[in-house]
């Protein structure tokens, strides 16, 4: 099955498209001090290196601005500065080479202000994300009697209308709740409104576990109807947790098949192997091996070849040893300490560009 994706205009931050007929994008966000810049490019290169497209950097305040020119240089991905309420922070970003804004025009002050930003995002063709939280909504929308998604979607409108009055069209737009049926409800009703390209996530969405559940329902949700052009999947964890947790997310639902396909059975009565350990160390084994294959863990000869037939290479577990097997056929039996690399060495032989 083919999901069909919703029609957004195409901007770029950076080389990377978002909307359009572009691959959908995975993001995260620094969090490092953006003014210490050896340890954000660090970080940066980290998840560049897990395959992260676009990342974000929180900039509180006039050092971070000029430490934005030194990152922005040395950066493999294209960089978002995330700016609220000081106009003078956006501009000095600007001139010293982001690739993008995200900042909301109507809470930066005097409408001179916010002309100067978009004026200055024109000149170095840069887009604005308009980043709209459901937890710090303005007051004139609190007060309304109407359902909190309905509040989000007004304040995303009236940015929209700020930035277009001034002609500048060169925008996308997120709606974030910690609350999972809130974003989905808003994201579904301002995508029948603009044609912007959308940025999802579910926001303080917690831990790993709980955050990882609440994303991967949320975010499913809208690109299962096709909504959303990039995602972020906000985590109470390391960076790089977002990274693989977003092209897993993709990856589930046909939509990205950036790196391997892992799938391992359930525990049951049958399995005399260490299932749970032998499953997340191949997991972690191969995590960065950027192949288009599937590869499955199973914890008995019964699940095994049979019902992994599709898997392109697997392992099925025995008493202290295992079977790997190859497209469904058993091609090797091995003590179980050996199993992992055993697996490695198989796929090593049939795809020599594997590292």
């Amino acid at each position: 099955m083919i999901i069909k994706r919703r029609k957004s205009r195409q901007i770029s931050i950076g080389n990377v498209k978002i909307g359009g007929d572009a691959p959908i994008s995975v993001q995260s966000m620094c969090n490092t001090d953006t003014r210490d810049v050896i340890k954000t490019l660090d970080q940066i290169s980290e998840l560049a290196s897990a395959g992260c497209e676009i990342a974000r950097l929180a900039v509180l305040n006039k050092d971070a601005a000029a430490a934005i020119k030194d990152i922005v240089k040395k950066s493999p991905i294209p960089l978002v500065a995330d700016i609220h309420f000081d106009y003078r922070l956006a501009l000095t970003c600007i001139e010293n080479g982001i690739h993008a804004l995200r900042i909301n025009p109507g809470n930066i002050g005097k409408r001179e202000h916010t002309i100067k930003v978009v004026e200055a995002a024109k000149s170095h063709g840069i887009p604005i994300r308009i980043g709209i939280n459901a937890g710090s909504l303005e007051k004139e929308f609190l007060e309304k009697d109407i359902p909190l998604h309905e509040k989000m979607v007004l304040s995303a409108l009236r940015h929209v209308e700020i930035l277009e009055d001034l002609n500048f069209y060169n925008t996308k737009i997120s709606l974030k709740s910690s609350d999972v049926l809130t974003t989905i409800e808003g994201y579904k009703s301002i995508a029948q409104k603009v044609e912007y390209p959308l940025h999802i996530g579910i926001t303080e969405a917690g831990t790993l576990k709980s955050g990882l559940i609440k994303s991967s329902v949320g975010l499913g949700t809208l690109l299962y109807q096709g909504i959303g052009d990039t995602i972020r999947v906000s985590l109470t964890e390391q960076p790089v947790e977002e990274v693989h947790a977003g092209f897993g997310i993709l990856k589930a639902l046909n939509l990205r098949q950036k790196g391997i396909n892992f799938i391992s059975c359930p525990t049951c009565g049958r399995t005399q192997i260490d299932l749970i350990g032998l499953a997340k160390k191949v997991e972690e084994r191969f995590k960065n091996i950027n192949l288009p294959i599937t590869i499955a863990v199973m914890g008995c000869p019964v699940n095994g070849p049979g019902e992994a037939r599709h898997a392109d290479f697997g392992i099925a577990g025995a008493i202290n040893e295992g079977y790997i097997f190859k497209k469904g056929e058993i091609v090797a039996r091995v003590p179980e300490s050996d199993l992992i690399n055993s697996l490695e060495n198989i796929i090593m032989e049939t795809y020599s560009s594997v590292k």
